[in-house]
């Protein structure tokens, strides 16, 4: 079962509506995983610094367990991610980071 958690200092307002159940969507269909499986909190508006900057920007932890993969699977699945997370949010790649826990970040 996936957790997914999305941190940045994005406004609410900043925020699409309907982030959460389209990253549901992406995180599952990314990861092979049954959407009503995974689980995904959105935090904005918080107090952030990414790259030693307070610009604009995003945090994604990942934690998974039973998607065992090869670097390349893990480079993929971040790129996809990630792609996803700069084109909703309008940040460049810079500007998001990302961190796991288990599979597929290990």
């Amino acid at each position: 079962m996936p957790f997914v958690e999305l941190d940045t200092n994005l406004p609410a307002g900043r925020v699409p509506a309907g982030l959460e159940k389209r990253l549901c969507a992406a995180i599952a269909t990314i990861l092979g995983k049954p959407e009503n499986r995974v689980n995904v909190a959105v935090r904005p508006g918080l107090a952030m610094v990414v790259n030693g900057s307070a610009e604009p920007c995003a945090q994604l932890l990942v934690s998974s367990i039973g998607v065992v993969g090869t670097a390349e699977h893990n480079r993929d699945h971040s790129a996809r991610l990630f792609e996803f997370l700069t084109k909703q949010l309008d940040l460049a790649q810079d500007r998001c980071v990302g961190a796991g826990r288990g599979p597929p970040w290990d």
